[in-house]
């Protein structure tokens, strides 16, 4: 049987109530979403229920979010997706196909970015950009403009650059494993200390405490701009204190737990770096370690290795059965790797970024 012929590509509705019956689809998305990353990665780092799923796959204020799952004869096969930031001007999409790999090569990929290219024309969209995992392969390699780390030419990069995409920066994902050298935690978080005694170290855990919201909303938006985006085009971040509020609410109302680390400047009381320790539903699986950032105007003080160093150091207290931590760094980001590679993250794989501009 032609494969396209029973080739479905269904839009799916985030539940309210994910016991109810409307709520099939999104755990068969979930289910498959978590087959294809582990397919794709040989671990369970990016696992996910459907309930830690729901709050983020879910459209807000701030970003459109669409969701299809792909079923051939109605058997899931893979999903795709598209974020539409929903800030002033913005012209970009982030799209993502992910299928098994027993569906390549059929044309199921073809259909669905035909659809995935018509919504973004229709929602007003000119460019494309996706994240893309790229195991460690022999053979020719692809280097973005920025000079900056490879990937292989496999299946996902032919198909990529035949549908007019470029690749444009490589993130690596990086490993540590926290029972490996305590006392070198302590060390670096003593010599960043020594290097930045105009600040001290605030910690909590999600929801933000009122008194650091408006400092942490700031520190969040700046992270739209200050981070490495190479050719990238990204929508400047508008965060306030609501934003923050719904931020937390994401990441408790998936059964989350969030830790932050900030670096306080004692003489003004204003918060100028940060870092985020997140703990999904299973604490076995992978602690992951999402935005780190140091302002600008406050560089060259060790704050990175700072918040870095303190939030990991006490991490075990909130996270205790959580004994590995991933993170994910722009290649070109050398400050940032510095920081990683010394305190003893190992790259574990590469994802390219791909751009392609719609005409």
């Amino acid at each position: 049987m032609n494969t396209l012929t029973t080739l479905e590509l269904r839009p799916v509705e985030v539940p309210t109530d994910l016991d109810g019956p409307a709520a099939r689809d999104f755990h068969r998305l979930a289910v498959i979403r978590n087959k294809v990353c582990r397919e794709i990665s040989g671990t369970d780092d990016d696992r996910m229920t459907p309930g830690e799923l729901a709050p983020i796959a879910r459209s807000d204020r701030h970003e459109k979010r669409l969701h299809w799952l792909v079923l051939v004869e109605d058997e899931p096969v893979g999903r795709m997706g598209m974020d539409l930031p929903l800030e002033n001007g913005s012209r970009t999409a982030y799209v993502f196909i992910e299928l098994r790999r027993d569906a390549w090569g059929q044309g199921i990929g073809e259909r669905a970015h035909a659809l995935l290219e018509e919504t973004a024309r229709a929602h007003g969209r000119s460019v494309m950009q996706s994240w893309v995992e790229h195991p460690a392969a022999d053979g020719e390699q692809l280097t973005p403009p920025t000079g900056f780390g490879t990937v292989p030419l496999d299946h996902p990069a032919r198909f990529l650059l035949r549908h007019g995409y470029t690749l444009e920066q490589i993130m690596r994902k990086s490993a540590f494993t926290l029972a490996r050298s305590r006392a070198a935690l302590e060390r670096h978080a003593a010599d960043a200390r020594a290097a930045s005694t105009d600040y001290r170290v605030v910690q909590w855990e999600t929801p933000t405490p009122d008194e650091y919201v408006d400092g942490y909303a700031w520190m969040k938006s700046r992270m739209s701009t200050d981070a490495p985006s190479a050719d990238l085009v990204v929508d400047e971040e508008t965060w306030d204190a609501e934003r923050v509020r719904a931020w937390d609410a994401e990441i408790l109302d998936g059964g989350r737990r969030m830790l932050v680390t900030a670096a306080q400047h004692i003489a003004t009381g204003e918060l100028c770096a940060f870092n985020e320790l997140v703990l999904g539903v299973d604490p076995d699986i992978a602690s992951h370690q999402y935005d780190t950032l140091v302002l600008s105007t406050h560089r060259g003080h060790r704050l990175g290795m700072l918040v870095k160093a303190e939030g990991l150091l006490a991490w075990p207290r909130v996270a205790p059965a959580s004994t590995r931590v991933v993170t994910y760094n722009a290649e070109e980001n050398r400050p940032m790797l510095d920081i990683n590679e010394a305190i003893g993250f190992e790259p574990v794989s590469y994802e390219g970024v791909w751009k392609r501009v719609l005409s």
